[in-house]
């Protein structure tokens, strides 16, 4: 075994939703006059989100913070934090009814519906998956638009108490809510997800489930679970959808995806069994990829036509840590 596979990555990550550069100024969110003066700014600047969507204006998803609450009523608003450059910036939560959906032919792992602002043909909707692969928004933009999803989402789903199920309301600049009924506070979710390659020598485990693309194999994954380690939760996954056996782990590195808000937390495993035993609920196969197999994969040269995750994915990051270390 490669000593190297096993220690800390040191290079920069390269995929979709990390690097957001805003200052979140986190310690600001009580402070009304702060609040009141950001939005009040001339440079203030905002994203909408409606039906869980960017809205851009000709590629540009920043628009002018009054321009951008004229589309549609504002069901919830938060305070972001700052640009490098000062300008604050926010996110709004559109009502549906703002944006009409004319087609959904979403298949369960691409979302294809076609959106609409009525009336505005200068302004289109594009899922978040499509511009982190488009590559055509900044990295830290589309770390940003990540953000905002994840937290618009948040409140689309929490608008009642989960202690006496009164109806809550937005506080702290749009990072909490609060209930009126009962006292209880509520804040933003993230749901951990361990996402890990199973290694064994010069081989790596690896699966794809029905509704990937086809021909794509990538690592497994799986939510960790309460009272769980990250360590105990990736080598109970890789056990559950493929049997096999675990030891060693180590954390490569993580990534924000907005899916609806999770955080994928990227590991390498060592095997200690080879023989792979699938759940078929969860995997439609598995198998083991030699090194050379891999780079091919990543190099899109397959023999057999097969294909790695897409570069936005911290899944093609991990293969890449592995298979060209």
């Amino acid at each position: 075994m490669n000593d190297g596979l096993f220690k800390a990555q040191r290079r920069a990550p390269e995929f979709a939703f990390a690097g957001n550069s805003l200052d979140r100024c986190s310690d600001r969110r009580e402070d009304a006059q702060f609040l009141a003066e950001m939005s009040g700014r001339a440079d203030a600047l905002g994203v909408l989100i409606c039906r869980d969507t960017p809205i851009l204006a000709q590629g540009n998803p920043l628009f002018a913070l009054g321009e951008a609450e004229r589309l549609g009523a504002v069901r919830e608003r938060a305070f972001l934090g700052l640009r490098e450059d000062g300008a604050p910036i926010f996110a709004s939560r559109l009502d549906d009814s703002a944006v009409e959906l004319r087609a959904d032919e979403s298949d369960g792992f691409l979302d294809r519906r076609v959106m609409a602002v009525p009336g505005r043909d200068d302004l289109k909707l594009i899922d978040m998956r499509s511009l982190a692969m488009q590559g055509e928004l900044a990295p830290r933009l589309i770390a940003m638009l990540g953000q905002a999803k994840a937290l618009l989402h948040w409140h689309s789903v929490h608008g009642f108490c989960a202690k006496c199920g009164a109806r809550s309301r937005v506080a702290a600049a749009g990072w909490r809510r609060e209930c009126d009924a009962c006292g209880a506070q509520h804040f933003p979710r993230t749901d951990p997800v361990v996402i890990m390659l199973a290694v064994d020598g010069d081989s790596c485990l690896m699966g794809r489930q029905a509704r990937f693309p086809k021909g794509m194999y990538s690592c497994l994954a799986g939510f960790l679970e309460p009272g769980e380690t990250i360590e105990e939760a990736v080598r109970r996954e890789i056990f559950e959808e493929a049997g096999i056996h675990c030891g060693a782990v180590s954390y490569i590195a993580s990534q924000p995806w907005p899916f609806p808000a999770s955080l994928m937390i990227g590991c390498l495993a060592q095997a200690k069994t080879r023989d792979i035993r699938l759940d078929a609920t969860e995997l439609e196969d598995a198998r083991w990829f030699s090194r050379a197999e891999a780079i091919a994969l990543l190099d899109g040269r397959h023999p057999d036509g097969l294909k790695s995750p897409t570069r936005m994915a911290i899944a093609h990051y991990i293969l890449t840590s592995w298979a060209r270390a």
